[in-house]
């Protein structure tokens, strides 16, 4: 394989032991290698200078001096196509919903099984997101490219109304309303939005509020903010 066909990766883990797994993991795929190691996102913003091109940055979240949040913002603001990975072994939804609000491309859990952990890297190599949520699985086949996922997301918001577009925002926004709220920003019955709440979890296979926010940054209803 020749080097252009060669994903380059960069892990960022202040676990030696466990970034140094990872290290052999991925060198160990076909079709990727690691070019930068670093134990916290300070160091790898200073690495990243003479580092030779990355394509996806997986990140720990739980890292002194610069953690995984700060460094994943950092990322999407900063450099011009990586895509950044979030590790942890936190899985709650408040850590997948920020996350997916700094701009990460996919979730991992530190228990991962590596066919998985090739999985999600498949997925951000190719089609750009990877996840279990199934709100953050765009395209599973081999055909997803660019045009493939313009003509879904065109699809998704031509099946949107109006009034589903906005509470999607409001259940997105960073002042994290509750379902109550939103009914009375909207001046609606709560019963209205649990109604509508449910037929999009129902449409789009959404399972959580984490899975919502998810579908939305994925689909650009809500876009990730690079200021």
């Amino acid at each position: 394989m020749t080097t252009s066909f060669i994903t380059n990766v960069a892990l960022v883990d202040d676990h030696t032991l466990v970034r140094k797994g990872l290290v052999a993991l991925v060198n160990g795929l076909p079709g990727y290698q690691v070019v930068l190691e670093a134990s916290n996102g300070k160091e790898f913003t200073v690495a990243l200078h003479d580092a030779p091109r990355v394509d996806i940055a997986i990140v720990d979240l739980n890292m002194p001096v610069m953690d995984g949040y700060t460094t994943i913002k950092w990322i999407v603001r900063n450099t011009a196509g990586i895509k950044p990975i979030a590790l942890t072994f936190d899985a709650s939804e408040n850590a997948v919903i920020r996350t997916v609000r700094e701009g990460a491309r996919g979730f991992l859990l530190k228990t991962v099984e590596p066919a998985q952990f090739k999985l999600a890297l498949d997925q951000v190599r190719d089609t750009g997101y990877c996840s279990e949520d199934p709100g953050m699985r765009p395209l599973q086949n081999s055909d997803a490219l660019l045009t493939s996922y313009e003509r879904r997301r065109a699809k998704i918001l031509s099946a949107l109304t109006e009034r589903e577009l906005r509470i999607i925002r409001y259940i997105c926004a960073p002042e994290e309303y509750t379902y109550e709220a939103i009914a009375n920003l909207m001046n609606v019955q709560f019963s209205t939005i649990d109604t509508h709440r449910r037929n999009l979890f129902e449409r789009f296979g959404i399972k959580s509020k984490a899975g919502m926010v998810i579908f939305a940054y994925q689909w650009g209803i809500v876009k990730v903010d690079t200021a």
